[in-house]
């Protein structure tokens, strides 16, 4: 895999989207479509946007940092691998099982919750017992950005991806609602079944592999035979010691040239760009992804207690209690805790600062929980505070390309916020009437210039409603809309779940689209059918 393939794509992108500012014409829609003429986007732009983008979105870059190093604190202690272990054995000759545990567990984290930038905080955990496994970067690839996307598709009450949308078309939140878990459940479906297809040719190619090395040793051993025999025949007698010097030495060297030999088709099948899952299993650098084996066996335990407490926190945080669920218990229990007096003193309200209540949280609310669980096990296991500070720094730095690529793309976003050429394409491709392939293209279209749904649905939904202004359409167009921007994450260079996942995975953009393409065809020409039939109802 090439260095830093995800950097190079997006900034490709990013220059791509600077001429196309050049090229056409900016507008914004406030009540009605006001023609700006052209707002080019200059060379001094392209470095100040970054700062831009730091100062608004900065906060998701330092959320990756942050658990970057809070994964390289758990590399410093032993028993974390020895989790990892006894996780990967329980699975053992149930691979399957467990990536689609993950799948159907991700996809509903994302639907429900709206968390696929809050699952960074799992990522690393799950990839390492993929890899654990004997599956490959693909597989682990597939299994997390396949989730996220189908999410995203199929999202049912994340609020925070959906307000935007729902609030321009008047929509309900239960709007659709068995479509929408339809399209989830298929989306989970193609997921696994593409991920279980590709370990299968994976298998089939490693096998081959293995086939083709034993067949050139054997090939390398006759020739050696045939090379010694003759020195054998043509040997004297007075010079026994030395032709069984000499024999000796051939031998040495046979071995060595088969040693070679070996080594050399190994490269070959190195170079083959067909044979990726090679590729990935000969790939010894993987010391970021997966922890040194422990030395002895640790208590796990505590980690595993502290873990499902933590994955508790994640999903109570983020789960929409008062604007889905009508449940205001937690709203009540801040109220409560933040109003707890000690001789007149807020004291709890002092101590803890500004808190939020369970289903308002921010991502970056999680950093208490993370620094208390690292806190704990830190003590419990002995790690001394160097080594905590080590573990933490060696962390972010592997996590800085991942939080260097998230920035990189929401200065995308920044670039066609402040020059909005994307309008006037919205335009052009919508018309006057609504249609359900146009609404599909430009749906595309938007997710590809937008990262944030909420920013993707902003962009085109005010103007979509001044002109299709049949309100029994808004259902479909709300679907149509946030499945389409799902399914622009699998392969938009301006995704952040995927570029973000490929850096962390050190796998390029191009190998991904190589590998994915068939799952893509799937799942829009399912959408597509499903828009179709709605259409027709």
């Amino acid at each position: 895999m090439k260095k830093n393939n995800t950097i190079k794509v997006v900034l490709i992108t990013t220059l791509v989207f600077l001429v196309l500012s050049w090229i056409f014409k900016a507008a914004y829609f406030q009540g009605e479509f006001v023609d700006q003429g052209r707002v080019q986007m200059g060379l001094f732009d392209l470095f100040n946007y970054p700062l831009t983008a730091l100062s608004y979105f900065g906060y998701i870059a330092l959320f990756l940092l942050v658990v970057g190093g809070f994964y390289g604190i758990l590399y410093k202690i032993p028993a974390y691998r020895n989790l990892l272990d006894k996780i990967a054995n329980a699975f053992k000759n149930k691979g399957m099982l467990f990536l689609s545990i993950v799948v159907v567990l991700f996809a509903l984290l994302v639907s429900i919750c709206g968390l696929q930038i809050g699952l960074a905080l799992l990522i690393p955990f799950v990839v390492s017992i993929i890899l654990l496994l004997g599956y490959d970067k693909i597989v682990a690839a597939l299994v997390t950005v396949g989730s996220m996307a189908v999410g995203l598709a199929g999202s049912t009450y994340a609020v925070s991806n959906l307000n935007v949308l729902t609030s321009t078309l008047k929509l309900d939140m239960n709007y659709q609602i068995w479509v929408r878990v339809v399209i989830l459940l298929v989306g989970i479906v193609l997921v696994i079944f593409n991920t279980f297809m590709y370990t299968k040719r994976s298998m089939k190619v490693v096998k081959a592999e293995k086939t083709t090395v034993k067949k050139a040793e054997k090939k390398e051993e006759v020739k050696v035979a045939t090379k010694v025999e003759p020195v054998k025949k043509t040997t004297k007698a007075p010079a026994k010691k030395s032709a069984s010097k000499s024999s000796s030495t051939k031998k040495t060297t046979s071995k060595k040239t088969s040693s070679k030999s070996r080594k050399s088709v190994n490269k070959a099948a190195l170079k083959d760009e067909d044979i990726i899952v090679v590729k990935e299993n000969m790939d010894n650098n993987k010391d970021y992804l997966v922890p040194n084996v422990a030395g002895a066996q640790h208590k796990v335990w505590p980690l595993v207690t502290l873990f499902i407490l933590l994955f508790i926190v994640l999903l109570l945080a983020f789960l929409p209690w008062a604007t889905v669920f009508k449940v205001d218990l937690f709203d009540k229990m801040l109220e409560g805790f933040t109003g707890f007096e000690l001789f007149g003193f807020p004291i709890l309200a002092k101590v803890f600062g500004t808190v939020n209540s369970f289903g308002n949280w921010m991502i970056t609310d999680m950093f208490l929980p993370m620094a208390l669980v690292v806190l704990i096990l830190a003590i419990i296991y002995r790690v001394s505070f160097d080594d905590v500070l080590d573990g933490f720094i060696a962390g972010a730095k592997k996590a800085f390309k991942p939080a260097l690529v998230a920035l990189l793309v929401y200065t995308i976003l920044v670039l066609v916020t402040y020059h909005p050429f994307q309008l006037v394409l919205y335009k052009a491709i919508i018309g006057s009437k609504f249609n359900v392939v146009k609404e599909v293209i430009t749906a595309i279209i938007a997710a590809l210039f937008n990262v944030d749904p909420s920013y993707t649905f902003q962009s085109v939904l005010p103007y979509l409603v001044s002109v299709v202004t049949d309100t029994e359409n808004y259902g479909l167009v709300g679907i149509i809309y946030q499945t389409m921007y799902g399914f622009t994450t699998l392969f938009a260079p301006t995704s952040l779940i995927l570029m973000a996942t490929l850096s962390f995975l050190k796998v390029s953009y191009g190998t991904w689209l190589k590998n994915v393409w068939k799952l893509l065809l799937e799942l829009f020409v399912i959408f597509l059918i499903v828009f179709i039939i709605l259409a027709l109802i």
